[in-house]
């Protein structure tokens, strides 16, 4: 219900011959809007109505009475919906009206997700979300509802959602808000593109090759060796790794299928990504052809060649090579790992995702020695650089690969006689056909900051791991997983209640530490005011992984999260 800003004069005439062609102004969506009202009487009531001067804007609308005689304050439900909006005929005011109301929300969530004060996330279950809260309702209408109601389903998506900016959100390898980057998305969904080719692409285009370049001299590679592509998410980049790779020794697969090669078999530590496997069982590899690598007490990948027996009939062609492990942020040995693929001619790729950031860090990219070496290398830039979701990259060090294994040449898309370079029809190189701008808010980004602005965000990251390892070595009521400084921003750790600080270690006190971590994080999801990820691993009971990747994160944050579950866990 929307309040007009002019009351209407009444005197001692008809209310009907005084009110038929008044006109007054209404406010709607911080808009002006002339509004032509006329009332009519049906069954000795009245009802108001409202035509807008522009047609495209009319809609019946109620009253209500003022309470003498003398004056008359109007009250009306605007019914505007998406029609009224552009591309309408004169849907500009509409159109601007609509979009400043959702940028008041957008601003206030952004605002509210940096605030400490205010909760990382209003926990519902499932059920209640699906039965609806407060009109919240997640059922979709035959009928089209009002932009008004519109912006009321935006406002509470947000507030029943989880926010990743709060620096206290430490639950995920993605998390932080960076406001260039989300100018950035917007942007992109402005002009709503696809990747396939430069005719429909242009400029997008030339930023994803540039980006490609500069992050494939970063890696180490020379300026005529590298190619790439960016993806959705660190598992379709190590997809694509296996499959140029499978294409690179048995090109015939692509027409004959796998039925006309050996029995193939792929290399990953047990501490590698499960995307791995993964991406073996959808190309059709088999999962079970996956040989799991043993972690040495670093919990990195040994690098030893398979014995022979082992590989007695099967032919091997790919190693994948973690930099920074998902739980513990390990990273491999590179340089060790590249020479066994050297010597038997294997595909060596380094499974960059969570590590890869660090190569933008002069006091950290040591910890990655050896990955120009590597055949492919996947590095999301959506976790340690915080781009916003999602943005990942596959690079290729062979020039030309992705497209001879890809190519299918649909006519309809790319020409070969067009008027411009068809080089830049990049679609050919993807399994997918259209393809999200993933490039421009780390481009956009990259800009603001430059390459040092990248190395400082994630020198403060780790320096935020080793706070926290610090504060852990000092008290009696937290263990580590790991005694050994982090080498990433992951830090492993478990809770010790009161009633387990004086029980021995064994099955019994493993048994109850593991329930330790579920439930405080249970509670932690009911209060709402930070939150963290727990595991087990191997023979490690359950243990909370804590990951730095917000530049909103500081000290203050790290300490309120270890007194916090002291506090959510005293009485287990």
């Amino acid at each position: 219900m929307l309040r007009a800003s002019k009351e209407l004069a009444l005197t001692e005439q008809p209310r009907m011959s005084i009110l038929q062609n008044c006109s007054f102004t209404l406010q709607f969506f911080n808009l002006d809007k002339i509004i032509r009202c006329f009332f009519t009487r049906e069954n000795h009531q009245e009802q108001l109505h409202c035509i807008s001067w522009r047609e495209q804007t009319a809609g019946q609308l109620t009253s209500c009475q003022g309470e003498d005689n003398q004056s008359l304050m109007v009250c009306v439900c605007v019914c505007v919906c998406t029609t009224d909006l552009l591309p309408a005929l004169g849907g500009e005011d509409v159109t601007r009206g609509f979009l400043q109301e959702l940028l008041h929300i957008l601003l206030g969530y952004i605002c509210k997700s940096s605030q400490r004060s205010s909760k990382v996330l209003d926990f519902h279950h499932p059920h209640q979300l699906k039965e609806g809260l407060e009109g919240f309702s997640l059922d979709l209408p035959d009928q089209p509802e009002t932009l008004e109601q519109i912006l009321v389903d935006c406002r509470d998506t947000l507030k029943y959602g989880v926010k990743t900016a709060h620096p206290r959100f430490f639950n995920q390898l993605s998390s932080g808000l960076d406001l260039i980057g989300l100018a950035g998305e917007w942007l992109t969904s402005t002009a709503n593109t696809n990747m396939f080719t430069y005719e429909v692409s242009p400029v997008f285009i030339l930023m994803e090759e540039i980006l490609l370049r500069k992050m494939q001299s970063i890696v180490g590679w020379s300026e005529d060796e590298g190619d790439g592509i960016f993806c959705p998410g660190g598992t379709i980049s190590n997809l694509y790794s296996i499959l140029v790779a499978r294409y690179h020794f048995y090109p015939e697969v692509k027409t004959k299928g796998m039925a006309a090669l050996p029995q193939l078999v792929l290399f990953t530590s047990e501490h590698g990504h499960y995307s791995v496997k993964k991406s073996a069982a959808v190309l059709g590899i088999g999962s079970e052809n996956v040989v799991v690598v043993k972690c040495d007490e670093r919990w990195v990948q040994r690098a030893q060649t398979p014995s022979v027996t082992l590989l007695q009939g099967l032919a091997p062609f790919y190693v994948n090579a973690t930099a920074g492990t998902t739980v513990y942020g390990a990273f491999d040995p590179l340089i060790a790992i590249a020479e066994i693929c050297h010597r038997h001619t294997l595909w060596m790729h380094v499974d960059a995702a969570w590590g890869g950031g660090l190569l933008m860090s002069k006091r950290h990219r040591m910890k990655l020695q050896g990955i120009e070496r590597a055949c492919s290398v996947t590095w999301n830039p959506h976790k340690m650089m915080a781009v916003p979701l999602q943005c990942s990259v596959i690079l290729v060090k062979k020039k030309g690969l992705l497209q001879e294994c890809n190519q299918q040449g649909a006519e309809y898309l790319f020409q070969m006689d067009k008027p411009y370079d068809v080089s830049y029809d990049t679609g050919d190189k993807s399994i997918q056909c259209g393809r999200h701008v993933d490039a421009f808010k780390l481009w956009l980004m990259w800009k603001a900051k430059g390459s040092e602005g990248f190395g400082s965000q994630v020198n403060k990251c780790l320096e935020n791991a080793e706070y926290l390892y610090d504060q852990l070595r000092r008290r009696t009521d937290f263990e580590l997983v790991l005694s050994s400084k982090p080498e990433h921003s992951n830090v492993c750790f478990w809770y010790i209640p009161p009633s387990l600080r004086n029980v021995p270690p064994g099955p019994d006190r493993n048994s109850r530490l593991h329930q330790v971590a579920p439930q405080i994080k249970a509670r932690m999801m009911e209060t709402g005011t930070v939150l963290i990820g727990y595991q087990p691993l191997g023979s490690k009971v359950n243990f909370f992984r804590c990951v730095f990747s917000n530049p909103a994160t500081q000290q203050e944050d790290i300490d309120f999260l270890l007194e916090e579950i002291a506090r959510l866990g005293s009485d287990l």
